[in-house]
């Protein structure tokens, strides 16, 4: 039981940085690692989805809702024009660079196994 409690705690300090986040940077956190994982350069959508454990549905979601704020737009493969690759835009890097450690604090959390919360 003790071990739920911590997770539960974790669950609700992560909800609590992502909220916080999302109000600082206008990004939720699926977006923002996102955008993180462009900042190296052009990835396919299957290489987005595995550097972040995203399903490719999900992926390609998440895709489509940063392309809409303008942080990304999709290039062709130069090799293979049939690829089709996603890359940081010049808004998309503004945004990164906002993301500094400590632009939004980390919530403390305690793990409590009571009813009284």
């Amino acid at each position: 039981m003790e071990t739920i409690c911590l997770m539960r705690d974790i669950y609700r300090a992560i909800q609590t940085f992502e909220a916080d986040f999302q109000k600082v940077h206008r990004v939720c956190m699926n977006e923002a690692m996102l955008l993180c994982s462009l900042s190296g350069g052009k990835r396919s959508a299957a290489e987005i989805a595995a550097i972040n454990a995203m399903s490719p549905s999900h992926t390609s979601k998440v895709i489509r809702s940063v392309e809409e704020k303008g942080f990304v737009k999709r290039v062709l493969g130069e090799q293979d024009k049939r690829k089709m690759y996603f890359e940081l835009t010049a808004a998309g890097k503004k945004c990164l660079a906002g993301m500094k450690c400590g632009s939004v604090a980390v919530p403390v959390f305690r793990a409590r196994c009571d009813d009284r919360e």
